[in-house]
């Protein structure tokens, strides 16, 4: 059975090995960049933003191509029951092509990341805020180091495997897992990983070494104010308070303590007599975080938790199988 799994999308995983293999030897040709506090060159950028988008699309290839079909494609032409007519089980029969298949997917997302995470880290390493590149704790960088690739690639493909099983057309299917795994793939940044662990809160004063961004709007009142929080943090909020801890908007009068040009991010500063006001009036900046130090923690949770995902899905395509198909 082994065999036979590995033989019925070889051809897939061979060609999705191979372009892996490429992309992970143009990386390790190209060596690591050494970034300064501006830009990144132009071919150091290209690759350090493709290498997220690669990694971040490879688990729904995974899943369209690699799971949906697999078995989606036997049940629809029926030459599943050929199988199950001979010594193999329906349980053994389905169990070993999960298994085969999502050994194959973490290889492939493991060994991707492991590449890219090891090119990125002269970047990730020198990242402090978000004023440059983000930090590798933001959800547009997150899900494209370490550990965390491998567990959406398993789940990917699982879930492909069990939708097939589910509505048994090869191409439903496959839209399906798209569209589940994209709807998964966004939700689990800002509305799951933001409460796995407690985030940190504090509430800092305003001044002008901690400052990230400012602006105005068209009346040139101050609409944005943020500062910056501890060094590789995720921000999760950046708001003004006032002295009882009430959300308000920056005071009026501090536009007309910023001398011209305006409207602009970066625009010259407050001078200090206005940021001597600020806190003599009771403003300060609330901000909630994830602290860099947790990038393993959060990294290891949430891998457990779509490994965790994955094996409730490979449960319930077992379940269908043995009692809802024929």
């Amino acid at each position: 059975m082994i065999w036979l799994s590995w033989r019925q999308f070889r051809l897939q995983a061979l060609a999705l090995y191979g372009l892996l293999g490429v992309l992970a030897a143009i990386l390790v040709l190209v060596g690591r960049p050494s970034p300064g506090d501006g830009p990144l060159a132009a071919t150091d950028g290209l690759l350090y933003y493709g290498g997220v988008i690669v990694l971040y699309a490879l688990p729904a290839v995974i899943g369209v191509f690699w799971g949906a079909p697999l078995v989606a494609r036997e049940l629809e032409a029926g030459t599943h029951r050929l199988v199950w007519n001979q010594t193999v089980t329906r349980t053994r029969w389905l169990s070993t092509k999960l298994a085969v298949g999502a050994l194959a997917a973490a290889i492939a997302a493991g060994a991707l990341s492991l590449a890219v995470t090891w090119w990125s880290s002269s970047i990730d390493n020198v990242v402090t805020d978000a004023r440059t590149y983000s930090v590798r704790l933001s959800p547009a960088i997150f899900g494209a180091r370490a550990i965390v690739p491998i567990g959406y690639a398993v789940f990917a493909f699982v879930l492909g495997v069990v939708v097939g099983v589910l509505v048994r057309r090869t191409l439903v299917a496959m839209a399906a897992t798209l569209a589940i795994f994209a709807v998964v793939q966004l939700a689990v940044p800002f509305f799951v990983r933001p409460h796995v662990f407690p985030a940190t809160e504090q509430t800092v004063p305003i001044t002008a070494s901690n400052i990230a961004r400012m602006g105005l709007t068209n009346k040139g009142e101050f609409e944005l104010l943020t500062v910056s929080g501890p060094k590789g943090a995720w921000m999760l909020s950046n708001e003004t308070v006032d002295r009882s801890g009430q959300v308000v908007k920056p005071p009026s009068w501090l536009a007309e303590c910023v001398p011209p040009p305006g409207r602009t991010a970066n625009r010259p500063l407050p001078s200090e007599e206005c940021f001597a006001k600020l806190a003599g009036d009771g403003y300060r900046q609330r901000i909630v975080y994830q602290p860099a130090e947790r990038f393993w923690l959060l990294q290891d949770i949430e891998t457990a938790l779509f490994l965790a995902v994955s094996a409730l899905l490979a449960g319930l395509g077992l379940r269908w199988i043995r009692t809802r198909l024929s």
